[in-house]
C-alpha cells in the first residue's frame, strides 16, 4: 500500500479561535490582502484583530463564485496594493479564490494555462505567498485543500488549479462564525460536507488515514446537520457540523471524490446554481447507482462493504442495510428541504451535455466504478 498526505501548516480549531488571527499574520508580511464575500458575515472583528495587530490590509470582495476574471481583477489589487500574503474569510468560493490569487502572486502566466481539463495544468513552481483561511460555512472544507475551483464561463464549466504549495498555510476553522448562516445555506453546505466524507471513503483514492477522518466525519455529519438546521444557535451541532467539513477537505485532499462532485462542477459551470444544492441532490441517486454497478461487478466485495458501513453510521443502525443508507439520505434531502434539480432550473435537454462534460472531470475518475452513459443519465433522470 502506498500513499501520502498532506495538510496545512496548522490548524487551528474551536470557538474563538479567530482570537489567535494576530499573533499568527504578524510573521507572515507585511501587508494582508483579505478576500471575503458580499457582506453577509460582517468582517468587522477580522479587521479590529487586524488593527490590533498593527497590520495594514486592503479588501477584496467577491459577490459570486470566482470565475477567470475575478481571479484576474483580484490578482491585480493584490499586486497594486504591494500585498505580500492573504486571508481567506468566507465560504468555500471565497476561499477558492484568496487559493488562486495567492498562489497567482508568485507564479508567471494565464490562470487558463494553470487550469485542469480547459487549461494545460501548469505546474505550480513558486510557493504563494502565504496564506491563511478562515471559513465561515461548514461545508466544503476549502481552508484544508490542494485546489481552487473557478469558473471558466468560456467552457460552461467549473475546473481546479491544483498544486500541493496551495493547501493554506494556517487554517482558522472556528464555528462560532457559522451561527450566522441561515438555515437554506446550513442544509446545502451540510449535505456538501456529508457527500464529501461519503465519497471520500469509497474513492478509488482512499487510505487508512482518509478513512479515519471519513468514519467521524459521517457519524457526525449524521448526527448533528439537522440540529443545526432546526437550530443555528445550537453550539454542539455548529462545532460538530465544522469537525465534519475539516473532515471532509482533509479526506477529499489526499483521497479525492466521486460522480456527485463529477457532476457539480459541471453543472454549476453551466448554471448559477449552489454547489451545496447540486451535491445534495445527486447524493442519494449516485450512491444508488454506485451500489447497483458493484453488485453486478465481481471482485468489488470490499467497495460495497464500504457502502454498507456507511449505511450503518448514517442510521445509527448496525442492523441497515445499504438501500437503508440511500433512503436516509434522500429523506434528509427532504427534510432539509433540498430542491430538485428541476427546482434549481436545470434543463432535462441540457442532460447529454453534462453527462460528456462529467466524464472527463477529475472527481468523476475516482468514483468508485465507472458509471456508463446510461448510469449517468439514469442518475440525472432519478434527480430531476
Amino acid at each position: 500500500m502506498n500513499f501520502e498526505f498532506a495538510a496545512p501548516n496548522q490548524i487551528i480549531f474551536g470557538e474563538n479561535a479567530i482570537n489567535k488571527l494576530g499573533s499568527i499574520i504578524a510573521h507572515m508580511g507585511k501587508k494582508v490582502f483579505i478576500v471575503t464575500g458580499s457582506g453577509n458575515v460582517s468582517i468587522d472583528p477580522l479587521e479590529e484583530l487586524l488593527k490590533e495587530a498593527s497590520t495594514h490590509y486592503e479588501i477584496f470582495r467577491i459577490r459570486k463564485e470566482p470565475d477567470i476574471q475575478t481571479i484576474k481583477t483580484g490578482l491585480a489589487a493584490a499586486k497594486s496594493s504591494r500585498c505580500d500574503c492573504v486571508i481567506g474569510f468566507g465560504g468555500g468560493a471565497v476561499l477558492d479564490a484568496g487559493k488562486a490569487i495567492a498562489a497567482l502572486m508568485t507564479n508567471q502566466g494565464d490562470l487558463l494555462q494553470y487550469l485542469e481539463v480547459v487549461g494545460e495544468g501548469k505546474k505550480i513552481v513558486k510557493r504563494p505567498v502565504p496564506m491563511v483561511a478562515i471559513p465561515t460555512t461548514a461545508g466544503p472544507g476549502t481552508e484544508v485543500t490542494r485546489n481552487a475551483v473557478i469558473t471558466s464561463p468560456e467552457h460552461q464549466v467549473k475546473v481546479s488549479m491544483r498544486s500541493l504549495m496551495m493547501i493554506p498555510t494556517v487554517a482558522i476553522v472556528d464555528p462560532a462564525l457559522t451561527y450566522s448562516m441561515p438555515p437554506s445555506v446550513t442544509a446545502s453546505t451540510g449535505l456538501d460536507a456529508l457527500t464529501q466524507v461519503i465519497e471520500a471513503y469509497v474513492s478509488n483514492k482512499a487510505n487508512p488515514i482518509t478513512d479515519t477522518f471519513c468514519k467521524e466525519g459521517i457519524r457526525r455529519g449524521a448526527q448533528h446537520l439537522f440540529n443545526a438546521y432546526k437550530n443555528g444557535q445550537d453550539k454542539n451541532a455548529r462545532e460538530n457540523m465544522s469537525l465534519t467539513s475539516l473532515f471532509g477537505g482533509l479526506a477529499l485532499a489526499n483521497s479525492g471524490l466521486g460522480a456527485v462532485h463529477g457532476f457539480a462542477g459541471v453543472i454549476g459551470g453551466m448554471y448559477e446554481a449552489p454547489h451545496g444544492e447540486i451535491c445534495a441532490c445527486l447524493l442519494p441517486y449516485v450512491m444508488k447507482h454506485n451500489v447497483k454497478m458493484l453488485s453486478t461487478s465481481l471482485g468489488n466485495t470490499p467497495m460495497r462493504d464500504r457502502f454498507q458501513e456507511i449505511a450503518r453510521w448514517l442510521t445509527g443502525d448496525a442492523r441497515a442495510s445499504i438501500i437503508d443508507g440511500v433512503v436516509w439520505v434522500e429523506n434528509l434531502a427532504k427534510t432539509l428541504n433540498i430542491p430538485s434539480l428541476r427546482t434549481i432550473g436545470i434543463r432535462e435537454e441540457d442532460f447529454p451535455e453534462i453527462v460528456q462534460k462529467a466524464k472527463v472531470s477529475s472527481s468523476m475518475q475516482k468514483n468508485p466504478i465507472i458509471l456508463d452513459d446510461a448510469t449517468l443519465r439514469a442518475i440525472l433522470a432519478e434527480a430531476y
